[in-house]
């Protein structure tokens, strides 16, 4: 079974930087998309930026030039690094996978989350 496991989240200070980690058990070269979502109680997931295997990345407006979304395959790893960080980053971090299954369905993959905390 696929596991994707994050790590790196913590307390930073607004303006800081936080690099996440997500260690995926199998090749990455057969995710069709990777990439990071977050979640603060009270509201739904949402895409913070994802890497297609090809084409470019993409991004949610409010992370846009602050986030970097980064592939690993030698390393089967997908990171986020976080510039500039204020307070309403705060939230639960998840690690997302997306891969084509034989029948063409498309099958997700989620972390368990690491939490990440902007404050002074």
């Amino acid at each position: 079974q696929v596991q994707l496991v994050e790590s790196g989240g913590g307390l930073v200070q607004p303006g800081g930087s936080l690099r996440l980690s997500c260690a995926v058990s199998e090749s990455i070269l057969s995710f069709e998309l990777l990439g990071w979502y977050r979640q603060v109680p009270g509201n739904q997931r949402e895409l913070v930026g994802s890497a297609p295997r090809y084409g470019s990345r993409r991004y949610s407006d409010s992370v846009q030039g602050r986030f970097t979304v980064s592939r690993d395959n030698a390393k089967n790893t997908v990171d986020l690094q976080m510039n500039s960080l204020k307070p309403e980053d705060t939230g639960v971090y998840y690690c997302h996978g997306e891969r084509m299954q034989p029948s063409g369905s498309k099958l997700d993959y989620w972390g368990q989350g690491t939490q990440v905390t902007v404050s002074s």
